[in-house]
């Protein structure tokens, strides 16, 4: 548990971010709870008949987010889970239960790797192999020479904490069938899957029938309260209805969620293409503005960002970097950067996620320059 001084130092950022005026996005946590209820009451009526009964173990709008979700993807089912952990777990069990082998073959660095407490092996009794462990998506040569059977193979898109890097769509494809050729299940660990029709040029109904199941979230990318979504093959998601509620996902109410699930796909999934395309412009002025301030060195990751994140690695330690970021925030209006961080950072190495969403299309090239000019003179 946070200690007081953590969780002062947590409001205070949280405060910074909301008073800034200048920001490249706003995470739905950053607002406090009258406003996010008053916001979601003021706004639901749109997008589901609110004189309907609310939602018992499932039905009314969650099944009317597990129908979208399903018609959007281009499979015949989906169940609604209350974490994108559950949906994973369960996902990949029935499938472990069809194939016969309890290995998964994923990336080193992928969600359920590096930050589900190894709930795949604790909980759900699976084993996991790694084809590669290069900074990037496994190749189809990877996974065909892999030297070792596994049932399925689960592809990250994008490879979060690899930088959000997504393959090229032949590569994609290539992947996929390099995985049938094994006689493999692919489950696509689709968390940001919405915000990747850009980089392929494809639409979700798509991308999402490569695999043989697929989860999405709404709170990434969607700016839902939580919740994801499971869809596959309609007997794959019989039984994946069991396993929730063996795990303990059969959650009696969830219209909040569900109600903000629609939100998320009527008014931001539209507005996905136009983040990725503006993340480039900003990205190209960081990589300008950092050059302009004479900082030794510095990275963009992808030079190009393959959605509407992106990482920038600069030579400093992150408590010097989260004290310019905050105080350019507190002093400035403007919160360039949030959070900092050394995890698989080399020694005086640091790294932050950047997010560009609708408050980020306000910002020009220069306007980004100027922000990182203002940031380095913080740093010192």
């Amino acid at each position: 548990m946070a200690d007081k001084s953590e969780r002062d130092e947590r409001r205070r950022r949280l405060e910074a971010w909301r008073a800034s005026d200048r920001v490249l996005w706003r995470a739905s946590a950053d607002q406090r709870v009258g406003e996010r209820l008053a916001a979601l009451a003021a706004d639901a009526g749109g997008v589901y008949d609110l004189d309907e009964w609310t939602d018992i173990y499932g039905g009314g709008v969650v099944a009317e987010v597990e129908r979208r979700t399903a018609d959007l993807l281009g499979f015949p089912a989906a169940a609604f889970f209350p974490t994108g952990t559950m949906a994973q777990q369960v996902a990949l069990r029935c499938w472990a239960g069809r194939t016969g082998n309890p290995t998964v073959a994923l990336h080193p660095v992928s969600h359920p790797e590096l930050h589900e407490r190894g709930a795949f092996g604790a909980v759900s009794g699976l084993r996991t192999v790694h084809p590669t462990d290069e900074p990037r998506p496994a190749t189809a040569q990877e996974v065909r020479d892999f030297d070792e059977p596994f049932g399925a193979l689960m592809l990250e898109l994008p490879l979060r904490d690899a930088g959000f890097v997504l393959p090229s769509w032949d590569e994609l494809v290539e992947v996929v069938d390099a995985a049938r050729e094994r006689d493999a299940v692919v489950h696509f660990d689709g968390a940001r899957l919405w915000e990747c029709t850009t980089h392929f040029g494809r639409p979700l109904d798509e991308i999402a029938p490569l695999a043989d199941s697929v989860y999405v979230s709404f709170y990434k990318s969607l700016d839902a309260l939580s919740g994801a979504v499971l869809a596959g093959p309609e007997d794959l998601v019989d039984e994946a209805r069991t396993w929730r509620h063996r795990y303990g996902g059969q959650v009696f109410q969830q219209y909040p969620a569900a109600l903000s699930a629609l939100l998320g796909l009527e008014r931001e999934l539209p507005r996905l293409p136009s983040y990725v395309s503006h993340a480039k412009v900003v990205a190209a002025a960081l990589r300008e503005g950092f050059l302009e301030a004479g900082v030794p060195w510095s990275r963009v990751h992808p030079e190009e960002p393959h959605t509407h994140q992106f990482q920038v690695w600069l030579p400093y330690g992150a408590d010097a970097l989260n004290d310019a970021a905050l105080r350019q925030s507190e002093e400035t209006g403007v919160t360039l950067f949030r959070r900092w961080f050394t995890d698989r950072c080399p020694p005086g190495v640091s790294v932050t996620e950047v997010t560009v969403a609708s408050e980020g299309l306000e910002w020009t090239g220069e306007d980004v320059r100027r922000a990182v000019g203002a940031f380095v003179e913080r740093v010192g």
